[in-house]
């Protein structure tokens, strides 16, 4: 009977997967708010605040950081955005064309510009160009100059994706153009380029980001005081108030611009995503 008892008994059971799931993540927010006490705690705050938030060394920055650093890291943005975006372009078409020697080249350049540091980049268009061609003058003076290096970094990345879009296009549009008359470059202009577009919009707003942050390489091209953006204008404050509260006031001005557009793309690519299902 006692035996009998012991059969009929019901099995305990362990955590369900749910119990288990929850326990765990509990678990992390535990370890994440011990993580974050114990660096509250250890951190000298004081001195922190004497290095990079002293109140007075950041209203002198002001207007001269929005009306002088921050608009010119715009117009150097914008200027290598629109440079690199047509260079993007016209290598992308190249990758795709039926001519050998123009793929090979466009090839070659995406992987060399792909493959060397933005900085060298600069470097090469600041100094190699002039050296090697004496006579050759930039139009702009710097802005010229940044244009065509933040254009070369650019792209590259640019091309692969504007490729990408264009090959994501069904190749059903590009017939029923020519069934209706239109060229292969009319086609390809008029019917398949805009709709490609609209494919690669997020990820050539993500590019516009991080151009924006490249653009802090101006200070390696040797600027005058009404050329300087963000990084350099921080860093010349800063230098003079040997303080670093002025770097991170221009961190501060990068961030009003790079979380806007990093909003933007988000909401692009949730849209595009709603689209296809």
């Amino acid at each position: 009977m006692a035996d009998t008892d012991t059969r009929i008994q019901p099995r305990k059971k362990g955590l369900t997967r749910r119990q288990r799931r929850r326990l765990s993540r509990g678990a992390q927010y535990v370890v994440f708010v011990a993580a974050v006490l114990a660096f509250a705690f250890s951190a000298d705050w004081g001195r922190l605040k004497n290095q990079f938030a002293q109140l007075p060394i950041a209203e002198q920055m002001f207007p001269d950081i929005i009306t002088l650093a921050l608009k010119n890291t715009v117009l150097y943005t914008l200027s290598g955005f629109v440079v690199g975006l047509v260079l993007g372009i016209v290598v992308a078409l190249m990758r795709l064309s039926s001519v050998g020697p123009y793929r090979w080249l466009a090839g070659i350049y995406i992987e060399i510009f792909r493959g060397l540091p933005a900085l060298l980049i600069f470097i090469f268009v600041g100094v190699g160009v002039p050296l090697a061609f004496p006579d050759v003058q930039y139009p702009g003076g710097t802005y010229g100059k940044v244009a065509v290096a933040l254009g070369l970094v650019s792209a590259a990345y640019m091309a692969e994706t504007i490729r990408a879009g264009i090959q994501a296009v069904p190749k059903g549009q590009m017939e029923a153009a020519r069934s209706l008359g239109f060229s292969p470059a009319r086609a390809m202009i008029s019917i398949v380029i805009p709709q490609a577009f609209r494919i690669i919009l997020p990820p050539l707003t993500n590019e516009l980001v991080l151009l924006f942050k490249d653009s802090s390489l101006v200070l390696f091209l040797g600027v005058t005081l009404e050329e300087r953006e963000l990084s350099k204008f921080g860093n010349d404050l800063a230098s003079t108030t040997a303080n670093s509260t002025p770097i991170l006031v221009a961190g501060l001005c990068y961030l009003l611009v790079t979380i806007p557009l990093g909003f933007v793309v988000r909401r692009m690519e949730s849209k595009s995503q709603e689209a296809i299902r």
